[in-house]
Parts: C-alpha cells; sequence; structure tokens
C-alpha cells in the first residue's frame, strides 16, 4: 500500500478510469485536472483544479507523494504554440517537481504518436527509435526523453506507456492492430506502479490483438498481461472500412491519420473520419 499517488489528467477519459483503481493502491489519491472536479471522489480521494503548464499550482500538490501518474495534456494535434504549455512545459514541470519532491517514479502517458510514422508492417518493439508524425507526438517524444536523462542523472524512475487506441471498443480497421482496451490500460498502469524497480522503461499500451504490429516482449518484467483482444469485432469493422490505399500514409504507419494531417491540424478528427467509413 502506497502512501500517496497523485494521477494528473483526472477528468479526461482514461484518467476518469484510473481514479478508482488507484485509489485502492494507497492510502492517499490527489487527482488533478485544469477543468472543475467531478461530483464524487472516491473515500480517499482528493481533488486539486490545477494547470499543470504552471509549476506553482502543479509543483505542490507533489509533495509527499510516492509517485505521479501523469495523464494531464492535451490529446490532439495542435499548432506548437498551443501545445508548448499543457504538453511540453507540463512534462518538465512533473519530472522537476518529482525529484524535487523526492518522488520514486513518475508514470508517464506516452503515446504511439512519439514513433507514429513507422511502417505498421515492420514489427517494431520498445526499442524503436524516435519518429514522431506531429508536434503532438514530438511532445511524447521530448517527455520520454526527459524521463530517461532524469533516471540516469538523477535516479528518478519512469515508465512511459505509448498508449494506442484506447477506447471502450474498436473503432476502424487501424484498430485491429491497436486497440487498447479500458481494463487492459487499467491493468498496464497498474502494473507500472507497482513493479518493485523499472529504471526507464518503455512500453506499448496494446491489447492483446491478434494483429498487434509493436512487441512488449523486452518489458515482460512489468507483468502486463493483456485480456482483450480487437480481432472481436473484425469482421463488424471491416464491413464499414475504407478500401486500402498503400500510399496513404493513415493507412500504413502506426500513427494512422496523424502521419498524413499536416501538422498542427487534428489527428482526431481523420480518426473520426475513418471510423465512419470515409477516407481520412
Amino acid at each position: 500500500m502506497f502512501g500517496k499517488l497523485v494521477l494528473t489528467g483526472a477528468r479526461g477519459n482514461l484518467g476518469n478510469e484510473l481514479r478508482g483503481p488507484l485509489s485502492t493502491l494507497c492510502r492517499e489519491l490527489v487527482s488533478t485536472d485544469i477543468r472543475e472536479a467531478p461530483e464524487t471522489l472516491h473515500p480517499n480521494e482528493t481533488y486539486v483544479q490545477a494547470d499543470v503548464a504552471k509549476m506553482e499550482e502543479i509543483g505542490p500538490l507533489l509533495e509527499g507523494a510516492d509517485m505521479v501518474i501523469h495523464f494531464g495534456a492535451i490529446v490532439d494535434e495542435k499548432p506548437f504554440e498551443e501545445l508548448w504549455g499543457p504538453n511540453y512545459v507540463g512534462a518538465y514541470n512533473i519530472w522537476e517537481a518529482a525529484h524535487k519532491h523526492g518522488l520514486r517514479r513518475v508514470v508517464y502517458a506516452s503515446s504511439i504518436h512519439a514513433v507514429g510514422l513507422c511502417e505498421t508492417n515492420r514489427g517494431i518493439d520498445t526499442d524503436e527509435p524516435h519518429r514522431p508524425d506531429t508536434f503532438y507526438g514530438l511532445a511524447k517524444c521530448f517527455a520520454e526523453d526527459l524521463g530517461r536523462m532524469y533516471w540516469e542523472k538523477r535516479g528518478l524512475e519512469s515508465v512511459c506507456l505509448r498508449i494506442m487506441s484506447c477506447t471502450p471498443v474498436p473503432q476502424n480497421v487501424r484498430a485491429l492492430q491497436t486497440w487498447l482496451s479500458y481494463r487492459d490500460m487499467v491493468q498496464l498502469v497498474v502494473r507500472s506502479v507497482e513493479t518493485q524497480t523499472v529504471g526507464f522503461t518503455v512500453a506499448y499500451g496494446v491489447s492483446a490483438n491478434t494483429r498487434a504490429p509493436v512487441s512488449n516482449h523486452k518489458v515482460g518484467f512489468l507483468g502486463y498481461r493483456p485480456q482483450d483482444n480487437a480481432e472481436d469485432w473484425a469482421e463488424e469493422l471491416f464491413a464499414k472500412a475504407v478500401d486500402p490505399d498503400p500510399q496513404d500514409l493513415a493507412q500504413t504507419r502506426l500513427g494512422g491519420p496523424f502521419a498524413s494531417v499536416p501538422l498542427g491540424e487534428s489527428g482526431i478528427a481523420g480518426i473520426q473520419a475513418m471510423s465512419k467509413g470515409k477516407k481520412g
């Protein structure tokens, strides 16, 4: 049982799924987001509205904590200037505050978009060099490198989770490869918190999909054993799929539509179009 855990991005879809499970791992869970507090809290949960881009707001929340689970960020491609505060400065603030207050570990919501321009059919593992597809993906590369540096220079552990397509059910044919169920996402985060030693670790946030294009075989020590498989939705998803186009980066790169959109323009809009059976 941990004493205190801090969760950023607690009002986002994934953060909200984590609040309950994390509250069972500690005596005190401090949840935070730039948005107002949720209507109900868990018995040992407190909520503080704060901006991760402002050290004076986020830094004090980490005092006395064992670990911080950092899920707070803008979760789409935007112009660089819009991402700078929450995604770049916010990551620095978390690692610096974690170091200042003597935390043991940062568990970070990275993204497949850190390697989003890698070809889907290459079968990469967790040692793949950065190849971001957007300014959003570049922010994930920055935070991963920050995590490695803080481990090697300051002894602060990190687990960087390259989350793929985390939704309640798979949304499109691409998700047959990239889907991460909520149940598996929670398991991955819990294992990242509970594993005794991790140093600096990168792991892919992906379920046990038959067609998964990435491998976690080098990080088996986390004990992550996903339970769900997008293949259960294959027939339904192929029925509404767009025609394959080998020249379309959205269909051939790990980042999906994020790989094909112009820098600064929404990648989520392309994913939504793909899910409706439109090319994008």
